[in-house]
């Protein structure tokens, strides 16, 4: 598949933006931070901008943008509109939440409630987003019930790192916090490896017999391809990359976007502030980079099954 760049923009901010909304109210919910108005204008704002823009992106994928909100009426077939629907029902309880404690600086009663809503619907907006790939079968590498799990796991473990960072510029050290963003970064990492092992190691059932309906009568080949120019489909779906480049992508992906950040914010436990918050802000760089280089290796290694028409022995 062809790697969309509005997509990755939107999968890695909004996966972030949601897992710090998640983060933050986790805090709240157990009384972890005080309902400060300026950690909770920047803390929030931040994932509300985060979540925003990463939706908003993923329009420019669409060969009409502006009549994305027809997708919503699809919610009962659809992940994608489930998706949809999810993230606007989100801002709601989000938005009520935010407004206790940035206006009234409580985090307690209806505000309480509000959070864990919040909570449960972000983690259900990142649900719906994995599974708009999970469900494909037509697409072997996606449809791996390992993909929900990641996409899961590595929006908390952003989500978590963004928190630490805002808590740090705040002189705010929750220690607890950092042992699990480091646990969610080192899950995701093994999660990552083992997913990879699964589709390099997977039986390549996906055949032009099978396709075709044809193969019980022996080999089967097309004698022409369906276009003799470039077209969508292949721009698309047959994008193709070299298992050299892939492997070294993939070593970036764990190594610098997963594991040196883990170290770094374990690091952080016995450094001074100024240090701490250092290493922190690299740790977050880090792990951007790593996770952007994810999504794109999500989508250039996936071979969606149209590619048999076009010459490829199995997908």
């Amino acid at each position: 598949m062809h790697p969309a760049y509005s997509v990755i923009v939107f999968t890695t901010l909004s996966g972030a933006g949601y897992g710090l909304l998640m983060t933050m109210a986790a805090l709240a919910l157990t009384r972890s931070i005080a309902p400060d108005t300026r950690l909770g204008v920047v803390g929030l704002g931040a994932a509300f901008v985060m979540i925003a823009t990463g939706l908003l992106s993923s329009t420019a994928h669409l060969g009409r943008p502006l009549r994305a909100w027809r997708a919503l009426s699809q919610w009962r077939t659809s992940w994608l509109s489930r998706e949809g629907l999810a993230s606007l029902v989100t801002f709601v309880p989000a938005g009520v939440f935010a407004l206790g404690w940035i206006y009234f600086g409580t985090t307690s009663g209806i505000f309480g409630l509000t959070a864990l809503l919040s909570i449960a619907l972000a983690l259900a907006t990142v649900y719906c987003t994995a599974m708009i790939y999970q469900s494909l079968p037509t697409i072997r590498a996606w449809h791996q019930p390992i993909v929900t799990p990641i996409y899961c796991v590595l929006s908390l473990a952003t989500g978590s790192l963004l928190a630490i960072t805002v808590l740090r510029l705040f002189a705010l050290e929750r220690p607890v916090l950092v042992g699990i963003s480091v646990a969610l970064l080192v899950l995701a990492a093994v999660l990552k490896r083992i997913y990879w092992s699964t589709i390099d190691s997977a039986q390549r059932t996906y055949t032009v017999g099978a396709a075709t309906g044809l193969g019980r009568f022996g080999d089967v080949r097309p004698l022409d391809p369906p276009h003799t120019q470039a077209n969508y489909v292949m721009r698309e779906m047959g994008y193709a990359i070299g298992r050299k480049h892939a492997d070294k992508l993939r070593r970036i992906t764990v190594w610098v976007g997963l594991l040196l950040p883990a170290l770094l914010l374990a690091a952080t436990l016995v450094m001074p502030p100024l240090p701490a918050t250092t290493a922190t802000l690299l740790a977050v760089v880090l792990c951007g980079f790593g996770v952007v280089t994810e999504r794109w290796l999500f989508f250039a290694e996936a071979q969606h099954v149209v590619t048999l028409y076009y010459g490829a022995k199995s997908a």
